[in-house]
């Protein structure tokens, strides 16, 4: 299954139409229909009151101000306050409402797409930078929130009043009315005209965004390889690049975006001078009367103003349909990890068996091909071979964190894919070369996943760890298991996050356990305390070691030899020494 994000020439055909997504989008606000039915309600409290005010205005102007009726002029003045007062409040209301709305909905779906990242395999990580997954989560969200909270009522109610005038000035007089809103029908052509590209450039100043911050990532990720090689002009350089795409992208955006406004500020004025001269006409031949030619004006206004800040709204809309493509790709992924039904348990007993695996990371380009093995339980097997030889691809694979393209691995006799994630992390122990520390404590580390010691107070804990043999491994860290592990174990040194990693994986006693080169950065005499350590797991313990240095597999009771032509028994250490050598020379 293919996981890229990037959007290609194909996928641009396929996006959603504008009202389909729009739909789509809508579905964000499930269990917000109380909140959004009484917003609806008051924003067309105000739309009602804002159309009704021009009628009465011209009202007042024909029957109490041409005749200097004050009285009347009062009255009527005393009512258009009360209902620009309850404007007011209405107003605010919806306001309020659809800011709560908008920060509930944006906490969902960050908490959704976060949620579907815990749920997507190792290759979607592979394919992905993790600058941009981070501004889709961040940035992308923000500008639904923004659409949501501060433009989706004002748009609504836009559209209810402008809707409201246009039925208004086409009931006061047909041909007047007609005449005025020629200018929108060809400002609705416009628009359909040119959403298409706005759309498209919205899209690609999001991308440009989100690949602007996979560089920053990227770049204070490895900050200390580029002081080391002092490399600052190539990072700046490759910055500087991305941040020139991404202005390029922002001012071609933004100059897009606010093609609207003038446009749709022509039109409306456009609109205004064809009442006005015709108006004037009317009531010259007393076909009109001035209140009615005021209302009229007051309509025109109540239909263009609307149809302004729709075209400001309207930008916020393909923006925020544009960080909803970008969103939506990510919540439509389903992982290629799904559980399997157990067909049947093989006659095969061994702890694991490679049955005709064949895998590679991409389309024909096989690492593994056709490779079939047993292991069985309580014995130590060792994995040599070449860099790149599949050794660490092969590991992989016995922990699903990848499914074989052909063939099946085999887990105390059944398909690993019919596992839990939870059974099978339990059975499956990992050590990896690089491990990854959480921000926190040494014990909130070495627990972390052990559904064993959930709960577990610190001096239980301590008891076991003692009874574990742990005890001169924990001592090299300064309070124990209180040490404080900030920035994900940035200040450690690569062998003490070893440490933590190796006390993860033994106290959870997996059935399998396998060392990915895990004492590559330990010196020697802590790596003499590891192996006693291993010898003090149940004999059932099945152990897989990885290395490159040919000492530390030593004591294994099988080698096996991995390179990209297939798995074959290395039978001893001399022989195991004679086939790397051939494959270095092969090289």
């Amino acid at each position: 299954m293919a996981y890229s994000l990037n959007i290609n020439k194909n996928d641009q055909a396929k996006r959603t139409k504008t009202f389909a997504a729009l739909k789509k989008l809508l579905l964000i606000l499930a269990g917000e229909k109380k909140y959004l039915i009484t917003a609806l309600f008051v924003i067309l409290i105000y739309s009602v009151i804002v159309l009704f005010a021009p009628l009465l205005i011209g009202y007042a102007v024909d029957h109490f101000v041409q005749q200097k009726d004050f009285r009347g002029v009062l009255f009527f003045g005393g009512i258009l306050l009360a209902m620009f007062l309850v404007a007011l409040v209405a107003n605010y209301l919806q306001t309020k409402m659809m800011g709560s709305i908008g920060q509930r909905m944006l906490f969902r779906l960050r908490n959704d797409i976060f949620i579907k990242l815990q749920e997507l395999p190792i290759a979607f990580f592979n394919d992905n930078k993790a600058g941009d997954l981070i501004s889709r989560i961040n940035n992308d969200t923000d500008k639904l929130n923004q659409f949501f909270s501060q433009s989706l009522m004002q748009f609504i109610g836009s559209l209810f009043i402008m809707t409201g005038a246009g039925v208004f000035l086409l009931s006061i007089h047909l041909q007047l009315g007609a005449a005025s809103l020629i200018p929108a029908v060809i400002l609705l052509l416009f628009s359909r005209f040119v959403t298409p590209w706005i759309k498209k450039l919205n899209a690609t100043y999001l991308a440009s965004t989100g690949n602007l911050s996979a560089e920053i990532q990227e770049s204070l990720t490895n900050f200390k390889v580029i002081i080391a090689y002092n490399r600052r002009d190539y990072f700046r350089e490759r910055f500087n690049e991305v941040n020139k795409e991404n202005y390029a992208a922002a001012i071609k955006s933004g100059l897009a975006n606010s093609l609207f406004i003038p446009v749709y500020g022509f039109f409306s004025n456009l609109g205004q001078m064809v009442v006005l001269a015709l108006g004037i006409y009317l009531v010259s031949k007393k076909l009109f009367t001035l209140g009615l030619l005021i209302s009229f004006l007051a309509y025109i206004n109540n239909f263009y103003n609307p149809l302004r800040q729709l075209a400001a709204l309207w930008s916020n809309f393909q923006i925020a349909l544009a960080g909803w493509d970008r969103i939506s790709r990510i919540l439509s992924l389903e992982t290629n990890l799904k559980v399997v039904p157990l067909e049947k348990q093989a006659e095969n007993q061994s702890m694991l068996s490679f049955d005709e695996v064949t895998f590679g990371y991409e389309p024909g380009k096989s690492i593994l091909q056709q490779t079939s093995f047993d292991l069985e339980k309580g014995k130590t097997y060792a994995f040599v071979g070449p860099t790149g030889g599949g050794k660490t691809t092969t590991a992989s694979l016995i922990a699903r964190l990848y499914d074989p393209d052909k063939g099946v691995v085999l887990l105390n006799g059944k398909d690993i894919r019919s596992y839990a994630p939870e059974e099978r992390s339990e059975t499956v122990g990992f050590i990896l070369q690089e491990p990854f520390l959480f921000t926190g404590t040494v014990k909130d580390n070495i627990i972390y996943g052990n559904r064993m010691l959930e709960g577990v107070t610190h001096e239980e804990l301590q008891e076991i760890i003692t009874r574990e043999g742990l005890d001169d491994l924990l001592r090299r860290f300064e309070n124990g298991l209180e040490a404080k592990i900030s920035n994900y174990g940035e200040m450690l040194s690569l062998g003490q996050k070893q440490l933590v990693a190796f006390m993860r994986a033994v106290l959870r006693k997996p059935a399998l356990l396998i060392l990915d080169e895990a004492t590559a950065n330990i010196d020697t005499v802590t790596e003499l305390q590891l192996e006693r350590i291993l010898t003090r797991l149940p004999e059932s313990t099945t152990k897989i070691i990885i290395a490159h240095r040919l000492n530390t597999i030593a004591n294994a009771d099988e080698i096996f030899f991995i390179n990209t032509s297939g798995m074959i028994r290395a039978g001893s250490m001399e022989n195991a020494v004679q086939l790397l050598m051939n494959s270095s020379r092969d090289s």
